[in-house]
């Protein structure tokens, strides 16, 4: 597993090893003890698939805030995808900062967020999967958006995207008063 640290502190990229022949390939996405040993020490408890259609489909920017905050590991099941995390940790010293990867399933890159950021991606295909690990179960009471073009983003696309409601409602980053707290 090739492990590369970010301009944001906590959030990684992921590149699981895959080994191939005629028939395809294998690759160990996630393995607890590895990742432990390299300093990344999360229980996942919850899996989620998402389909989006179109191309030029943002989801995001979601959070879910304590005490139900998620950590997530990323990936592209089927598709490409631009995946995109902001600080939004108060106090932090890159406090609504943001880093973007394209993540696709010829690459296998995976994105790893802690709890304190923001995330979001849109499509850059057709029927893009995207399935992602989750360090706390659901919460509808802790769920919660910022507005996707609120935080300087340069998401890659010129045209308005599709959105849904709750997405194309959130409050602006300056509107927003963060659950987080930076610990540094």
């Amino acid at each position: 597993m090739q492990i590369e640290q970010t301009s944001l502190s906590g959030v990684v990229i992921l590149t699981p090893a895959r080994h191939g022949d005629a028939r395809g390939f294998f690759s160990e996405s996630w393995n607890a003890q590895r990742m432990a040993e390299a300093g990344l020490d999360y229980a996942f408890v919850q899996d989620n698939h998402s389909l989006s259609a179109q191309g030029g489909t943002v989801r995001g920017l979601h959070f879910q805030a304590p005490p139900h905050a998620q950590a997530k590991l990323v990936r592209c099941g089927r598709g490409v995808l631009f995946d995109v995390a902001v600080d939004i940790r108060r106090g932090s010293p890159t406090y609504g900062q943001w880093v973007g990867v394209e993540l696709s399933f010829q690459t296998g890159r995976q994105l790893l967020i802690p709890a304190g950021f923001l995330h979001g991606f849109i499509t850059r295909a057709a029927d893009t999967e995207i399935v992602y690990k989750c360090t706390d179960y659901y919460a509808p009471d802790c769920d919660g958006a910022v507005r996707w073009d609120s935080c300087g983003i340069d998401w890659g696309f010129e045209e308005m995207p599709v959105l849904s409601d709750k997405d194309a409602r959130a409050p602006a980053l300056a509107d927003f008063e963060s659950p987080f707290v930076w610990e540094g």
